[in-house]
């Protein structure tokens, strides 16, 4: 789709699988079974949507999803369903790893950041192989320390080979990485959790990573159990949709397993409803 003079696309890169109590912390399941429905298992589906960003002076695509370096132990845990070739990424709409200028990730999570890196020759090697990758400085140094509630997210492999090749650019808070996209340090979902902020020709759009992963979690309080800082979530959502509603940002859920791209109204009573773009805006053109 078109966004002033970017070019947008979502890229679907995987679906799979996740508690759902994990998913919606301390809301009862007979709230949110009725808009994510849980499997036996008690797994919500999801998916890893990736936003390509295509501005005049750059491509950006905002994260990375899970990749492909999973056992089959660990795939059946998350039903984990690759939905690229990560040869070629970008192959539903013409283009190729090579293609990519810029890749934004919102915290190194491994369902973020694990297809970052790809095993070429025995070796990891970054999946977009002309690109700059950008984290928080302080998501990084968090990655290394953190405890043991939080360190079984990170993975070292989906990083640890970008700073090698040198291709892992630090940032520390607010930053424009090309003219017109920025990222903006949240917190609430890890301390150092980035959303991504673009804007072209008026048009502005956001894309909230895990401060809301789903439609399902447009209300502020339905914050996942795996956020390091839930108040913090809450509040930072609060504030985001507010504005996103007031000038009608385009909004994007990177989780979402319906359409993950469309636009929030707020009601006289204050609350969030969601208008999702059609099927037909994920069709490549």
């Amino acid at each position: 789709m078109q966004l002033g003079k970017f070019k947008l696309h979502i890229i679907r890169e995987c679906s799979f699988r996740l508690d759902g109590g994990a998913m919606f912390g301390v809301v009862p399941k007979s709230l949110w079974d009725k808009v994510s429905p849980a499997d036996e298992r008690n797994r919500i589906l999801l998916y890893c949507n990736l936003l390509l960003i295509e501005t005049p002076a750059g491509r950006v695509l905002v994260e990375t999803g899970m990749g492909p370096r999973w056992s089959e132990k660990e795939a059946d845990r998350y039903e984990l369903k690759s939905l690229v070739n990560y040869d070629n990424v970008l192959e539903s709409v013409g283009l190729t790893n090579n293609d990519v200028d810029a890749v934004i990730i919102s915290h190194l999570h491994f369902d973020h950041a694990g297809g970052a890196t790809v095993l070429k020759d025995g070796k990891l090697v970054p999946t977009f192989p002309k690109a700059k990758y950008y984290a928080q400085k302080g998501e990084l140094e968090f990655a290394f320390q953190a405890n043991a509630r939080a360190r079984a997210s990170y993975r070292p492999d989906d990083f640890l080979p970008l700073q090698e090749h040198g291709v892992l650019q630090l940032v520390d808070g607010d930053s424009e990485i090309l003219p017109g996209v920025s990222v903006r340090l949240t917190g609430g979902h890890t301390s150092h959790h980035q959303v991504v902020t673009f804007e072209s020709e008026g048009k502005k759009g956001v894309y909230f990573a895990d401060i809301i992963p789903t439609k399902s979690h447009l209300t502020p309080p339905w914050v996942m159990g795996y956020d390091h800082y839930p108040l913090a979530s809450c509040d930072i959502k609060s504030e985001y949709l507010a504005k996103a509603a007031r000038e009608n940002w385009l909004v994007v859920f990177d989780h979402e397993p319906g359409v993950p791209w469309g636009h929030v109204i707020q009601t006289a009573e204050g609350k969030f409803d969601w208008q999702p773009l059609t099927e037909e805006s994920l069709v490549a053109v």
